[in-house]
């Protein structure tokens, strides 16, 4: 049975299609590319068809990460499919929960940097979005701390499944 993950920000061009890169590589690495599937969507409309911010794409590329994407919005009937929602903001996660149909639903939502032991009470990753190509480097670098954390939360759901 596949584990579906999906990571949420706001237009679904910047944080969230990261986060789906580099815990994709996450999941390959692990070996449960067969069983984890991980993609991405938006809050909003404002992107939706288009591809990820090339400062996305370039920061990914030089970091050995690939990413084939285009934007879409996060629909309310995914719940049902989706074993976890990340969201990578605050206000993504007091969204997806106030959409969610079910108070099962609302609790597959999380936010990534509760997965990064080092990340203290903030727990947003920043939309670099409107600033310098140094904000997509910092959320790369919060991604990947928090993605080792949320792997091994994965891959403990995954084995217990199998048990």
């Amino acid at each position: 049975m596949t584990y579906r993950v999906c990571f949420v920000c706001t237009g679904n061009i910047c944080r969230s299609p990261m986060a789906e890169s580099v815990f994709r590589a996450r999941v390959a690495d692990a070996g449960l590319d067969e069983v984890v599937e991980v993609d991405s969507a938006g809050t909003g409309h404002w992107h939706e068809g288009e591809g990820a911010d090339p400062r996305a794409l370039s920061v990914l590329e030089e970091n050995g990460y690939a990413l084939t994407h285009t934007a879409r919005v996060f629909e309310r009937s995914w719940f049902a499919r989706l074993d976890l929602v990340i969201a990578l903001d605050a206000g993504h996660l007091r969204d997806l929960r106030r959409l969610a149909p079910t108070d099962e639903d609302a609790r597959k939502v999380r936010l990534l940097r509760a997965y990064d032991p080092a990340a203290g009470d903030d727990l947003d990753v920043p939309d670099p979005y409107y600033g310098s190509r140094d904000g997509f480097e910092e959320c790369l670098e919060m991604v990947e701390r928090a993605s080792d954390g949320l792997l091994a939360s994965v891959r403990k759901d995954v084995e217990g499944r199998v048990a």
